[in-house]
């Protein structure tokens, strides 16, 4: 088990002599004409960006995105942001001694707890042909993709068992809206919950860098479970047509708008829980871990996030430490 401070910790200042994950790397140029390293590196708790200035022919031979490095620089920051100044560093070698599922973010979720759950909601829809779909299409193979990928690169649950943690928490928020709304399909908005990121599992690698597969860039995880559903729908006797075609409008839309690449926008009322349900996972979900890795210097807000179109404000510090263990 691999003992050292997790990054997250360390302040600006502060050394690093750390085995991380390269998961970014690429050699550019300054307007100077210097040339200099521009990685990411990061370990179960961030990712940050970093730089090496000097010594970098030597250095740069044998590394490559996705492998584990030795790490010797500083913590700094630039414009607001952490980042780590890089004084030396090195592909791991085999006397090392480290496996790469130390450094690699999972939920912190106990996975055997989360398979459970997921079952029992699949048990929960009583429709044949839906309940007879979910069986077929999470078996073997995508299965065990299914519980392993994580629901986003880098802006929500982004972390091993990630899509499965992510998958969870919807499934909770519309099985509670089908309690106030009696007049929801449950079986039908429940399936789609199981199923809306499913072409999560060949849109997303596993691996360390969580990169976007070929298919994934080509095609995109939305469309990509409408394949497999329609695919699958097609080898179930008496599928009805029409809960195929709600079904398959559900996770073409659940992501409501054109412009956040909908290919349709939600026009049932299924289809709006599970828009709403999705965003709200996804959202609280990048805000709770931007709170914990955005800190710089003694602020007690984060940088501004693009993303969220803010800055967050971190919790005081013994509020903090209580809402870490709730990340990781």
């Amino acid at each position: 088990m691999l003992k050292q401070d997790e990054l997250s910790e360390i302040r600006s200042g502060e050394p690093i002599n750390h085995f991380l994950l390269l998961t970014k790397f690429e050699e550019k140029t300054t307007r100077a004409g210097k040339s200099y390293l521009d990685l990411e590196l990061g370990d179960k708790s961030v990712r940050l960006p970093a730089k090496m200035w000097d010594n970098i022919n030597q250095a740069k031979q044998n590394l490559d995105a996705g492998i584990i490095v030795k790490v010797s620089g500083t913590m700094d920051t630039f414009n607001e942001q952490f980042q780590i100044k890089v004084d030396k560093i090195r592909a791991v070698k085999k006397g090392d001694n480290v496996d790469i599922e130390d450094l690699m973010p999972k939920s912190i979720r106990d996975i055997n707890e989360m398979k459970s759950e997921l079952n029992d909601f699949i048990d929960s829809v009583n429709d044949k042909h839906l309940n007879q779909l979910l069986k077929l299409i999470l078996s073997g193979e995508y299965f065990e993709k299914y519980i392993r990928v994580p629901a986003g690169k880098a802006w929500h649950h982004a972390y091993v068992h990630g899509l499965l943690e992510h998958t969870l928490e919807i499934i909770k928020i519309c099985d509670l809206m089908c309690s106030f709304h009696e007049e929801l399909n449950h079986d039908l908005l429940i399936t789609a919950a199981i199923l809306h990121d499913f072409g999560k599992t060949e849109e997303l690698s596993t691996n360390a860098t969580f990169d976007y597969t070929d298919k994934g860039k080509l095609i995109g995880h939305i469309v990509i479970a409408a394949i497999h559903i329609e695919k699958n729908a097609g080898q179930i006797d008496g599928f009805p047509e029409d809960l195929k075609n709600q079904l398959i409008h559900l996770v073409l839309s659940h992501q409501g708008k054109l412009e956040h690449a909908s290919p349709v926008e939600p026009k049932t009322v299924e289809a709006i829980a599970l828009y709403h349900a999705d965003e709200l996972s996804a959202k609280t979900n990048a805000y709770k871990q931007a709170v914990y890795s955005e800190k710089v210097g003694e602020s007690n807000w984060t940088r501004f996030l693009p993303l969220a179109g803010t800055s967050l404000m971190i919790p005081k510090q013994n509020d903090k430490e209580e809402f870490n263990e709730t990340l990781f």
